[in-house]
C-alpha cells in the first residue's frame, strides 16, 4: 500500500513500524518539544504533498497532534485505539507497538479536522447518553473513538473532536446503539 501524504511521527521505532506496514515517507517530531524547523518541515510537506499526524494514543502523543494542528492546518489525522497500540507485555504504548493490518487500517480511515464546524451533537448528548459524569463514561468513551476512529479523549475533547470531524448527529447514534448493545451482551 503506497501513502501519498507524509506521516508525521514521534520517532524512528514508529518510521520502522510503518515503512514495515506501508509504502510511505515519515517525518519524525523527536518527542513533544517540536521545534520550528520540524514545524516548516511539516507546513511545506502539507502544501506539497498533504500529512497524515499519526502519533502515540497517550497524553504527550495528543499534544504533539494539537501543537502540529495549530500551526499546520488541514492535515489528516490517523488514530490508533490504546489496545492496538500496547507491546506484547502491556507496559508501553505506541504507533511502533501495532501490527501492519492495524497500521493500515488507521491509515485508510485518516480524516482531515474541519476548522468551522457545524454542531450537531450537543454537550447534553454527551451527558445524556453517557459519555460525561458517569462511572463508565470512560470506557465509554474509549469504545466510542475506536468506533469512530477518532481516538481517545477526555470529555471536554470528545465534544471539540466530534466537530471538528463534522461527526453527523445519525453516525454519532448508530455508534451510541452499537456501544449500547455491546454493554447489554456483556452483562
Amino acid at each position: 500500500m503506497k501513502i501519498k501524504e507524509i506521516i508525521v511521527v514521534e520517532g524512528k521505532d514508529d518510521t520502522v513500524a510503518i515503512k514495515r506496514a506501508v509504502d510511505a515517507d515519515t517525518i519524525e517530531t523527536n518527542g513533544s518539544a517540536i521545534n520550528g524547523k520540524t514545524i516548516e518541515q511539516i507546513r511545506l510537506a502539507a502544501d506539497l504533498r498533504g500529512v497524515i499526524i499519526f502519533t502515540d494514543p497517550d497524553f504527550p502523543g495528543e499534544k504533539i497532534r494539537k501543537t502540529i494542528s495549530q500551526h499546520v492546518p488541514n492535515c489528516k489525522h490517523a488514530f490508533l485505539p490504546k489496545h492496538l497500540a500496547k507491546e506484547k507485555n502491556g507496559k508501553k504504548i505506541g504507533v511502533e507497538h501495532a501490527s501492519p493490518e492495524h497500521i493500515r487500517f488507521a491509515l485508510r480511515k485518516a480524516r482531515k479536522m474541519e476548522n468551522e464546524p457545524k454542531e450537531q451533537i450537543s454537550r447534553e448528548d454527551l451527558i445524556n447518553y453517557g459519555f460525561i459524569g458517569e462511572e463508565r463514561s470512560k470506557s465509554r468513551r474509549e469504545r466510542l473513538g475506536e468506533i469512530l476512529k477518532i481516538g481517545h479523549t477526555n470529555g471536554k475533547q470528545l465534544y471539540k473532536r466530534l466537530k471538528m470531524f463534522q461527526i453527523s448527529r445519525d453516525t454519532f447514534l448508530q455508534a451510541v446503539e452499537q456501544i449500547l448493545q455491546e454493554e447489554r451482551s456483556n452483562g
